[in-house]
């Protein structure tokens, strides 16, 4: 671009000085002639990367998400194809055999039905239990009112033999009634305990409660409810919408539901594009501002964003925990550059990006405008120049 301004400037000296002699072509006016480009050319230069800064580091990252079976089994599908076809989300990538995780979900549910069956049962039994607990105490109530009238008979009937004016035949008789009542009582309060210890027991078989369901059936509901998980792992689907690599699986192979052995990676369609700046690039760049970049895998072609955030933090400002105190080193470290991201504008979402492209970016500043149509035909220029494979073979 700079090659272009001083064409056309040297086009119209020549036909100021030269073709039209308006102005003397002498000492002074070509020592100014070429004072003006040198000092228009580094002022331009200047505010243009002041407030249309550039970047000739630009790179789309794309986050990768490794594909792991949740559980093992041989495969008997691949839904996919390693390449550029897009994978929705939701799409089936691969299915394993469910045979075994059917098995199982059918045993727990059966176990699940019969213990529900043996709890009613025992529920049952239990308010047998209580049934005959209120019976045995009623008839024990009943006994003691009868045995204490009795046992005031008894001493009544003493008290009248004992003063001659009573029967003794109705004293033996009172006393033998005292007697089987007394057993009755003995037999009832027996029957009592027998049933309140029946009753613990068939507590004891039910258990718990845990949320309104007995502990036995709210376990085996557990077992089933993770039986059932197993089985729909049993289809893999695709977390996002992204394109599948390092397809190695094949129908016939088995997974071990090994966290550290994916089976494939996808990469998403989306990703994330970040410019590194020097660090006295940025003072007047905010998020919003105006961006382009133009990338290697895509001559001719701008994308239009815009600033995301800058991220003001690099590895240079980071210490290590650690015992020993930091080294400044024997060189000086060059300072490092900040990444700015950035959000690209609906009209280019639909752009396939490749992950890792590079190439380069400019932001427009909202200040000094008139600079950023150089900046603008400066990337464009340079998007035009990647058709130019420069290689001898």
């Amino acid at each position: 671009m700079e090659v272009l301004l001083l064409g056309i400037y040297a086009f119209f000296v020549w036909l100021i000085f030269i073709k039209l002699k308006w102005l003397p072509w002498n000492i002074a006016t070509q020592v100014t002639v070429v004072i003006i480009p040198v000092v228009g050319l580094a002022a331009l230069i200047l505010l243009l990367n002041i407030f249309a800064p550039s970047s000739a580091d630009v790179r789309v990252y794309k986050y990768t998400v490794p594909i792991v079976s949740q559980v093992r089994g041989r495969v008997i599908e691949v839904g996919v194809e390693e390449g550029n076809r897009l994978v929705k989300k939701g799409e089936v990538l691969f299915r394993i055999d469910p045979t075994p995780y059917e098995l199982e979900v059918n045993t727990l549910e059966a176990q699940l039905v019969n213990t529900q069956g043996a709890m009613r049962d025992l529920e049952e039994q239990a308010k047998g239990a209580a049934a005959r607990i209120e019976e045995a105490q009623s008839r024990t109530r009943e006994i003691s009112a009868k045995l204490e009238l009795t046992h005031k008979r008894v001493k009544q009937y003493r008290q009248l033999v004992a003063a001659g004016a009573g029967n003794r035949f109705d004293l033996e008789r009172t006393q033998t009634e005292a007697r089987e009542q007394q057993g009755q009582l003995d037999a009832a309060r027996s029957a009592e305990v027998q049933a309140q210890a029946s009753e613990q027991q068939i507590q004891q078989k039910l258990g718990a409660k845990v949320n309104g369901e007995y502990a036995q059936v709210a376990q085996i509901r557990a077992q089933l409810e993770n039986a059932k998980w197993q089985l729909g792992q049993t289809t893999t689907r695709s977390p996002c919408d992204c394109y599948v690599i390092n397809l190695q699986l094949r129908p016939g192979g088995f997974v071990a539901g090994i966290p550290l052995n994916p089976v494939m990676t996808l990469i998403e369609a989306e990703g994330q594009v970040v410019a590194f700046f020097h660090q006295n690039e940025l003072h007047q760049v905010k998020p919003g501002d105006e961006a382009e970049f133009a990338l290697e895998t895509l001559p001719g072609r701008i994308v239009k964003a815009k600033v995301d955030s800058i991220v003001w933090a690099q590895g240079q400002g980071q210490l290590q925990a650690s015992g020993t105190i930091p080294m400044s080193g024997f060189a000086a470290q060059p300072a490092g550059r900040y990444a700015v991201k950035f959000t690209i504008e609906e009209r280019d979402r639909a752009r396939f990006l490749a992950a890792g492209a590079a190439g380069h970016a400019a932001i427009y500043t909202e200040h000094l405008e008139a600079v950023h149509i150089l900046r603008k035909v400066i990337l464009r220029v340079g998007s035009y120049l990647n058709y130019l494979i420069l290689k001898l073979h």
